[in-house]
């Protein structure tokens, strides 16, 4: 399996600085109350973690999220109430070093049970999204990003359905510690979850088992999970930055890659600017479309929850890869 292994290095390290927790944000979600109300009281960082909470949770749970619809999680800066609802919530559930200003607010907030996906399954290290094109450096820069592969881990892990399901599995298994008198619906309601995901790996395995190529370009490197649970390799335009404009030198490499590999087309987000793959695609003479990294639903979304919008990123790799 030909997989080029990525990831978005250096998350919190290069953020938390900048991250306060007393900031204040016009985008910040206050709308609901996370604590004191008759239900089991959830806090979620961003929308992958809140669609398992209402999922496992059903009627038994109140679920706030602290990131607001079309807000871009990775930058999230959270309000003074914010913090201090989380304080008074039953449960924070969360990913860590996907969003340092939740980190930090997590390690210091009174909350009862706090709920870390990234402890309830494996992550890992997808290699460097940074390359060095200029023509200086090159050396340092190597030697950088070595040191900074070494603890880096990838926390896209949602879009791996079923590392996915394996956080289902134990988010549920925090409620049903946490709120025992309804740890059966908990059980229940996670079982019909697991179901549907592994539903949704085998749709994925069948339809990109037999494809003119194996390679995907997208803006920024989200989906490395995903590549390789089914074989493909993605090669992301940008790290850290989706939004950043790629340089002349990398433009030629991915032009040159998508002559050798077959690529047709590349992929950009609904959350941030399509400048960067549409620069790239006028370049290289390719089609573009959306591969959504669900870190968030709007109305641009190609589905209303998880599952519809991982069923519409399936039709777009078919229809990229050339699926048989």
């Amino acid at each position: 399996m030909n997989v080029r292994r990525r990831h978005i290095s250096g998350i919190a390290a290069t953020a938390a600085a900048a991250l306060g927790l007393g900031t204040l944000s016009a985008c910040a979600g206050d709308s609901a109350a996370a604590g004191n109300t008759d239900k089991f009281d959830v806090v979620a960082s961003f929308y992958p973690m809140q669609y398992l909470a209402e999922q496992i949770g059903g009627d038994h749970v109140n679920v706030t999220t602290l990131t607001e619809p079309g807000q871009e999680p990775h930058d999230l800066e959270l309000s003074t109430k914010q913090t201090a609802q989380m304080g008074e919530a039953d449960a924070v559930l969360y990913l860590k070093s996907l969003q340092p200003a939740v980190d930090e607010a997590v390690a210091q907030s009174g909350a009862k049970t706090k709920i870390d996906a990234a402890t309830l399954t494996e992550l890992e290290d997808h290699g460097s999204v940074e390359h060095d094109h200029g023509h200086e450096g090159e050396e340092h820069a190597a030697e950088e990003h070595s040191e900074e592969e070494e603890h880096a881990l990838d926390p896209h892990v949602w879009l791996d359905p079923v590392k996915y399901a394996e956080i289902a599995e134990g988010v549920a298994g925090a409620f049903e510690k946490a709120d025992p008198d309804n740890a059966a619906d908990y059980r229940k309601n996670a079982d019909a979850l697991t179901k549907k995901l592994a539903d949704l790996n085998t749709a994925y395995k069948d339809g990109l088992a037999n494809t003119d190529t194996k390679v995907f370009f997208t803006n920024h490197a989200a989906f490395g999970y995903l590549a390789e649970r089914y074989g493909l390799t993605q090669e992301a335009i940008n790290g850290l930055d989706p939004e950043s404009e790629p340089s002349p030198a990398r433009i030629k490499e991915l032009q040159d890659e998508a002559k050798a590999d077959g690529v047709t087309t590349v992929f950009y987000e609904t959350l941030v600017s399509d400048k960067t793959a549409k620069t790239l695609a006028k370049d290289a003479g390719l089609k573009t479309d959306v591969l959504d990294p669900l870190e968030g639903i709007t109305d641009k979304s190609k589905g209303d929850d998880y599952i519809a919008v991982m069923e519409s990123n399936l039709k777009a790799l078919e229809a990229a890869l050339g699926a048989k």
